[in-house]
């Protein structure tokens, strides 16, 4: 008799994440597909039933039992953070602690957004008691980015599970172990509700496999190309779909407007992590009596920041490599357009690091002005006045943050209201992001709905109303047992009403 030696089982697939400054190999992480998915998305959805039903109280305490747990692990998530998206320690340090701000708001605040409230009835039915109240939807999927990849998804995450949602998390390819570590530290806080929020890792193919797997909505934080396949799946289930879609941010900078703090401000929105924010800062426009004091100021500043992996380097590599190649075909159009470089220019590129750059004269249709660039290149261009200044602001087909530097902080939100921006900041860059009260995203190419907030808990609620009927009317217009003749003198009595009013 001869034996045979069974067959080795299938090894699951795995992909490799490397260090962006080094391309050393960090970890291995499964590639998971539709079973893999669909089973966390079922056992995340055994675990949300008792935690919605818990008291909002419970849910808090909780949910601060994990923000306490992560402030006790904050080296370990920055060290994560860093290690994969190649940001220096202290810039993945400070993203947790406005990750820990936001999480401790969410917890502390669904109870008092989403509990039932009472409204007003009307004149037809004031025998009625009405009410409405933010039920959660179930389990929420979110597909999270690699440039912030704890602080941008936890705007959904920790929003959607202070609402009493389940989540299945699907982080960048590039950086898995920050998701997994942040599920990880979920379960080490939360034991009696372990599995409420799970990481799935993958690329492209995890991420649809999320969006087809029955979530009941989808946070998405990406490209907007990427954002049109997402939700051309999701729209086959007519699964609700968020999108926060990047940004080509302005900054307005008037006569009166203190030119150090603008200059200042600009360079760390410009060139802070790579220029690769959301709601970095890419376009500014100056009006021309101070546009060449600015950019000599800009330039003065920006000049002395050398990125490198070095623990005190301004800044750190580009994480994602494909985005040298747009930095260089931004900035070669501007300048073959007729742009001038500041400072910096095509020898800037030294893959995986850019040094910084500042253009100014660039044409408004040109690449490195109407998309966005994510990267540390900035462009200043002049302005005859504010006006043209808002138009220009406005002319982008991109929709999320800018700012305004003014000498006046009344006149500097009146221009702010002017400008077609989700949030705005005026005499600072990205202020509105480390206000958790705040709601955050854009329109147009910058995508739709809100995270954060209030408006952000709502996001990942259902909204259901209920009458409770307190006494039964004189008469009952909802009754095919009313004659005609008193439902005409009800319709003309309210016809009187609303005549005077």
């Amino acid at each position: 008799m001869t034996e045979t030696t069974p067959a080795a089982a299938p090894r699951a697939a795995t992909f490799t994440t490397h260090s962006p400054a080094t391309g050393e190999p960090i970890a291995a992480h499964p590639v998971n597909g539709p079973e893999e998915v669909s089973a966390a998305v079922v056992r995340a959805r055994a675990v949300q039933a008792g935690w919605a039903a818990l008291p909002a109280s419970r849910r808090r305490d909780a949910l601060l039992r994990w923000k306490k747990a992560l402030a006790g692990d904050l080296d370990t998530v920055a060290r994560a953070i860093a290690e994969e998206t190649g940001k220096p320690a202290g810039d993945a340090a400070l993203e947790v602690v406005l990750t820990l701000e936001h999480l401790g708001w969410a917890a502390r605040n669904a109870g008092r957004v989403l509990r039932r409230r009472k409204v007003g009835t009307g004149l037809f039915a004031v025998h009625q008691r009405a009410s409405l109240v933010h039920r959660p939807l179930g389990v929420v999927g979110v597909i999270g980015p690699w440039n912030y990849p704890l602080y941008t998804p936890m705007g959904s995450i920790g929003y959607a599970l202070a609402a009493g949602n389940a989540v299945v998390f699907k982080p960048s390819e590039l950086t898995p172990g920050t998701g997994v570590l942040l599920a990880e530290t979920f379960d080490a806080a939360v034991p009696a509700h372990a599995g409420l929020l799970t990481t799935v890792t993958g690329a492209a193919s995890t991420g649809d496999a999320l969006a087809r797997s029955g979530v009941d909505k989808l946070a998405f934080t990406g490209s907007p190309g990427t954002a049109r396949k997402v939700m051309a799946v999701c729209a086959e289930t007519l699964t609700p779909f968020l999108a926060e879609c990047g940004g080509k941010d302005a900054v307005l900078v008037t006569a009166d407007a203190d030119l150090d703090a603008a200059a200042d401000a600009i360079v760390w929105g410009a060139l802070s992590n790579a220029g690769q924010t959301c709601a970095g800062v890419e376009r500014v426009y100056a009006v021309r009596e101070i546009h060449a004091e600015l950019c000599e100021r800009v330039v003065r500043r920006a000049e002395s920041l050398r990125p490198g992996a070095e623990a005190d380097a301004p800044y750190g590599p580009m994480t994602l490599p494909g985005q040298v190649a747009v930095v260089e075909r931004h900035v070669a159009d501007a300048l073959s357009s007729g742009a001038r470089a500041l400072l910096g220019g095509p020898e800037s590129v030294r893959a995986p690091f850019v040094a910084p750059i500042v253009l100014t004269g660039v044409p408004e249709d040109s690449a490195a002005m109407a998309e966005e660039t994510f990267g540390p290149v900035v462009a200043v261009n002049q302005v005859a006045d504010v006006d043209e200044a808002v138009e220009r602001a406005n002319s982008s087909r991109y929709a999320l943050g800018a700012a305004v530097f003014c000498g006046s902080g009344r006149a500097g939100a009146a221009i702010a209201a002017r400008l077609r921006a989700g949030a705005v900041s005026v005499n600072s860059v990205l202020g509105f992001a480390a206000v958790p009260a705040l709601p955050f995203g854009g329109a147009q190419d910058s995508g739709f709905g809100r995270i954060h907030g209030e408006e952000g808990l709502r996001a990942f609620t259902s909204v259901q109303s209920t009458t409770v009927q307190r006494f039964t009317p004189p008469v009952v217009l909802t009754s095919f047992g009313v004659p005609a003749a008193t439902r005409e003198r009800a319709i003309r009595l309210a016809q009187s009403l609303h005549r005077r009013r």
